[in-house]
């Protein structure tokens, strides 16, 4: 008997996490370098932290290879948004964007799979909304967004423009104000909430005093935030995901300056509200592109497959099948090498030798391959690869696919 209940209960609490809904905010507070959180410790974000993880991460690609993406603003939201690196998405600084919508942001996805589902932004520039989520444009499908409170850095009536921008501060209180309410009352399933004055400190004035107090203000913010999530949590049946990352460090002499390559400029961080990391996780310091899948992966999203093999990202969260994907080429052939999270799995190669997805149209893909993934290397040799200055080769796991490309440049 005693076992039979036990059985029951498990399948009860089983029933009930099924019927808790999955709910994820992304924050992108701008261009705070790694060391300076770690130095401050602020005490809402450790809160946060105690409830969740926290964890170096980086931007701007892989260094010197066919990835590398500056370290800007519009880049690095790019890249949290569609999983990818500039080589795809196509944004390469702040002004004068052509977004690449052939790579879908989550916000698109999410919207394609969950039609019902509801989404909100919150952000100082209307651009975020109108030119990186493509927001009521064709080539996006005319994606909509439920709730949006941007643009206000337009509004010089309620926020007059100061010489010491103070009032990019009090846009930031408005935007969280904006995003308390609506999470309280609406509860979005994905919200996008971005902060500036961070940034605009760092600029003016480097990483010092003044941002030190910058980042006091922000935690204020931040815990404003984490308290709507936790009113809904215990009055609700949701789960709510709480990401907060930055888009960029800052360079290392003065901290004012970013865009470069330097580690300081590249390194920054992620906080979680809940424990739910994977191996993955633990065994390498992710990139920004790797919070789209891991979104997919916390709001329950199948991704298509099309859209699987362009990701640059690994999940963070849930199951992993493998990472790091490599590849040594030769004239006829190369070793293909990636990190197995496990090894008794088959895994699925392929090859093509298009990229036709940039323009819109599908790749064709051969199946060249089935490794197990513990053997973390597969060699492949043809007479075609001499006559092919580019091919993507796809490694598709049960849980993640990886993706990585052989880019010939031609000689000057």
């Amino acid at each position: 008997m005693r076992t039979i209940n036990t059985l029951l209960l498990a399948m009860l609490s089983l029933t009930a996490l099924a019927q808790t809904k999955p709910k994820v905010v992304l924050v992108i507070a701008d261009g705070i370098p790694a060391d300076v959180i770690e130095r401050l410790r602020p005490p809402a974000m450790q809160q946060i932290i105690k409830e969740g993880a926290y964890t170096r991460a980086h931007v701007g690609g892989t260094k010197g290879t066919y990835t590398e993406t500056p370290t800007i603003s519009a880049p690095g939201y790019n890249d949290m948004l569609t999983g990818t690196w500039g080589y795809k998405h196509n944004v390469w600084d702040n002004d004068n964007q052509h977004p690449n919508y052939n790579y879908p942001t989550i916000f698109r996805l999410f919207k394609t799979a969950r039609p019902a589902g509801t989404t909100a932004i919150f952000s100082t520039w209307v651009e975020n909304r109108k030119m990186l989520l493509g927001t009521g444009l064709p080539q996006t499908g005319n994606l909509t967004v439920d709730y949006v409170y941007d643009g206000f850095e337009k509004d010089t009536v309620r926020f007059p423009h100061d010489k010491a921008s103070l009032y990019l501060h009090h846009i930031d209180d408005h935007v969280v104000n904006c995003a308390d309410s609506v999470i309280r009352a609406k509860a979005p399933d994905l919200s996008w909430i971005y902060l500036e004055y961070t940034d605009d400190v760092g600029h003016s004035k480097g990483t010092g005093k003044e941002f030190d107090k910058a980042i006091g203000l922000l935690d204020a913010q931040i815990k404003k935030i984490s308290d709507a999530i936790h009113y809904r949590e215990a009055n609700y049946k949701e789960k709510w995901l709480l990401v907060i990352t930055t888009d960029h460090g800052r360079d290392s002499l003065t901290g004012s300056g970013h865009g470069d390559q330097s580690l300081r400029e590249r390194t920054t961080w992620f906080i979680l509200n809940k424990p739910v990391t994977n191996a993955y996780l633990k065994s390498a310091q992710p990139g920004i592109v790797d919070i789209l899948p891991s979104v997919a992966n916390y709001l329950n999203i199948d991704l298509p497959v099309a859209a699987k093999r362009e990701l640059d990202g690994v999940p963070i969260i849930g199951p992993v099948s493998v990472s790091n994907a490599r590849l040594d080429a030769t004239a006829g052939g190369f070793t293909l090498k990636w990190k197995s999270f496990a090894p008794a799995e088959k895994l699925k190669v392929y090859i093509t030798y298009t990229n036709n997805v940039k323009v819109g149209k599908p790749d064709s893909y051969k199946l060249i391959g089935t490794p197990l993934a513990g053997t973390q290397k597969f060699s492949y040799t043809t007479a075609a690869l001499l006559k092919q200055p580019f091919y993507k080769v796809v490694i598709e796991g049960k849980n993640n696919t990886v993706n990585v490309w052989h880019v010939v440049k031609p000689a000057k």
